[in-house]
């Protein structure tokens, strides 16, 4: 037996007494087929370019009619011994390399110190390029939920989760929820072709873990033909996210009461709907009413490790909240909204 065909073997993919002849499709009856998955190479690709154009065509020309403006950067000087350190080396020296940078250079060791300082805040994410990538998540995050909710509203399974299993593995496609779970794949695998390019976050390892589990997930259950639990898991998941988004738009508008309103709403449906509805309705049937096999046991183990990132997650919304709004701290974005290369002003003005 090949590697493929181990990799393949119904015995891993499909409960105890179903092969894949049993998903073969008919005239009147289609099952999801593996090879479908490959749709989301071009599906990822098309989605970075519509990207792109939304963001010059619509978020940019927006961004600029709200009012989004960025504060003028310093320049710096150009020099090779200090660029070169900057690109190679590290972005924040050690005073032991400010000095030899110093000597290198012919400048005193204040100045380096403010050479870099500028270098690295001219280097950081405009406010209207974050404006922009937020308005492109908050379209798609938008669109992907009410179009979920409308393809399951009328579904009985959605509020029988017992129904979820009637009859699985051979649980016939609906044509629009598999384009649905196409299109889900395809946009997380853009997250990950525009992460170098993506505002850098300070959740950046996190976001990368969220991201491998999301891309696992809506693979292996596609192949498992589990589209019915995960789609509602999908729709649970997006119910929030375009809440945040839209948070994040106000709060570069500088609409600071109007950003706060948003974002508790945001944390309520967040924590209600990742940290209750999805681990108390929708997984506690997946866990009690399923029969274990190999694939159900590695979706087990990456629900897992998302439901580990919404509880990280909620501790840091919660931390806003009560730091923020309720107490007047200093502003800062929480969760996925906080830049890893964004410092305090005072440390990069000189």
């Amino acid at each position: 037996m090949g590697l493929s065909e181990r990799f393949w073997h119904h015995e891993y993919w499909l409960p105890s007494g179903a092969t894949w002849e049993d998903m073969k499709e008919s005239a009147d009856r289609r099952y999801p087929q593996p090879q479908d998955i490959l749709l989301c190479l071009p599906g990822a690709l098309l989605l970075v370019t519509v990207r792109y154009v939304f963001e010059r065509t619509v978020a940019l020309p927006l961004g600029r009619r709200l009012g989004v403006r960025d504060k003028p950067r310093p320049k710096v000087q150009p020099n090779a011994t200090l660029e070169a350190f900057y690109t190679l080396v590290s972005r924040t020296p050690k005073e032991r390399d400010l000095i030899s940078l110093a000597k290198q250079s012919d400048l005193l060791v204040k100045k380096v110190e403010t050479w870099f300082r500028h270098r690295r805040l001219q280097d950081r994410p405009s406010l209207m390029k974050k404006f922009c990538e937020a308005s492109w998540r908050f379209t798609f995050y938008f669109t992907s939920f009410f179009s979920g909710l409308a393809l399951l509203y009328d579904k009985p399974w959605v509020w029988d989760h017992n129904l979820c299993w009637l009859r699985y593995p051979q649980q016939p496609l609906l044509p629009a929820l598999g384009w649905f779970y196409l299109l889900e794949l395809s946009f997380y695998c853009s997250l990950v072709v525009t992460l170098p390019f993506d505002v850098k976050r300070k959740d950046f390892k996190e976001q990368i873990i969220h991201h491998i589990a999301t891309i696992t997930l809506i693979f292996v259950s596609y192949c498992a033909n589990l589209v019915r639990f995960g789609t509602m898991v999908m729709v649970v998941h997006d119910a929030s996210d375009y809440i945040l988004e839209l948070a994040k738009m106000l709060h570069y508008l500088q609409r600071k009461r109007l950003c706060e309103a948003v974002f508790v709403v945001f944390a309520a449906v967040f924590i209600s709907s990742r940290l209750l509805i999805f681990p108390l309705t929708t997984y506690y049937y997946f866990v009690t009413k399923f029969q274990l096999f190999f694939i159900i046991c590695v979706i087990h183990t990456f629900l897992v490790v998302l439901q580990l990132l919404h509880i990280f997650w909620s501790y840091l919304i919660i931390q806003m909240i009560v730091g923020v709004i309720l107490h007047g701290a200093k502003r800062k974005d929480a969760r996925s909204d906080t830049e890893e290369s964004e410092r305090s002003e005072a440390e990069d003005k000189e």
